[in-house]
């Protein structure tokens, strides 16, 4: 079972063989101009994407839901969903972007108002610092508990979910509280709404998300046939990508803070961090240059494939010098740190110039709604 509000990694290959995810790879030859995570294989599994490449190829409306659960600072793991949303906004999508706070308050415990700015502050901020155009028609941003149309949607699906389901899906127990039980169809809702006809009716809809989250997709995938004769559902799709790594090995984790780099770091900050992550080197510089290392095993150049190092030919010319054992941990990281400051520093005016506009965005798309 998996657990969507846990923190532990997952078995990417027993995701797929238990779940029925399908391999990313199956869907690339027919995607034009794929983004750089799915080159890389760090988007690696989805649902039914051929409709939403049928949509980009044909230029027909589709959208693409991913929400934020505003419980915690956002860490630069958070960039690929970012990244994925710049690129799906390229290509003609309809961005759906909930804030959790629903979800926040009933899993976490944190109230309304401080997820509210959370949502400003850190995540609203961070998307625009990093290149989500906010002001383009085809963006909408909302909170859960503002949304009227989604808590409507969530209690009409609420009518086919029992609670055995739920337990089923989720390990709910006795001692789940009922805001937590409920939280899910809200999500349900989240997903399925851009498809009411008040919004354009039907279309194809993609959520990119971690596979922790699988859970709410196959709920959500079941709801959908379930209401296919009275809304008009088409199922939606999803894609899965690979958590990246903490600086101390396991899952990158917002509460966790040894573990995170933040995308508030200071440029400094950021750089002392990748100084002192884990890497996949030998114990001793002979062995490095007798054995090689393992890329595989190491943080920093988890953190060149994720984001910092676009070009495709260097990281793998980087990745066979690691192996071959001709470039040697310290080299990588000051080549790694260089780069994430230089990353940060940018990312740290942008910030200023996207705190003011944050507030400002949020507060049109509520009005809108």
């Amino acid at each position: 079972m998996i657990d969507p509000w846990s923190s532990a990694i997952l078995d990417y290959e027993k995701l797929i063989e238990q779940f029925g995810i399908k391999p990313f790879a199956d869907v690339m030859g027919d995607i034009k101009d794929p983004n750089p995570l799915m080159k890389r294989g760090i988007i690696f599994g989805q649902r039914d994407y051929g409709k939403i490449v049928k949509a980009m190829r044909d230029g027909s409306s589709f959208a693409v839901v991913s929400g934020m659960m505003p419980s915690g600072k956002m860490h630069i793991g958070h960039k690929m969903i970012v990244d994925q949303l710049i690129w799906y906004q390229q290509n003609g999508a309809d961005i759906y972007i909930p804030i959790a706070d629903m979800e926040s308050y009933s899993a976490r415990g944190v109230d309304f108002e401080t997820s509210r700015k959370l949502a400003i502050s850190e995540y609203i901020t961070n998307y625009i610092a990093l290149g989500l155009d906010f002001q383009k028609k085809n963006i909408h941003t909302y909170l859960q508990s503002e949304n009227k149309i989604v808590g409507d949607l969530a209690y009409l699906l609420a009518r086919k979910v029992n609670l055995s389901e739920m337990k089923a899906i989720y390990g709910f127990s006795s001692s789940t509280n009922i805001a937590h039980l409920y939280v899910p169809l809200i999500q349900v809702a989240d997903i399925l709404h851009p498809q009411l006809e008040e919004l354009g009716g039907p279309k194809p809809t993609v959520v990119p998300v971690g596979p922790d989250q699988d859970p709410h997709i196959r709920l959500t995938r079941d709801i959908a046939e379930r209401f296919k004769s009275q809304l008009n559902f088409i199922t939606p799709s999803s894609t899965y990508h690979r958590f990246i790594t903490g600086l101390t090995g396991g899952k990158m984790s917002s509460s966790k803070p040894k573990t995170a780099i933040f995308l508030s770091d200071p440029p400094e900050v950021a750089e002392k961090k990748i100084k002192s992550a884990k890497t996949g080197g030998k114990e001793s510089l002979d062995e490095q240059r007798k054995f090689g290392g393992v890329p595989e095993d190491c943080v920093v150049y988890e953190m060149l494939l994720y984001h910092l190092l676009p070009s495709h030919d260097q990281l793998r010319q980087l990745y066979h010098e690691c192996k071959n054992g001709t470039i040697m941990c310290g080299e990588c990281k000051n080549r790694a740190s260089q780069l994430i400051r230089e990353f940060f520093e940018d990312l740290s005016r942008k910030r200023v110039e996207a705190e003011h506009m944050a507030e400002k965005i949020l507060n049109k798309t509520q009005n809108e709604d």
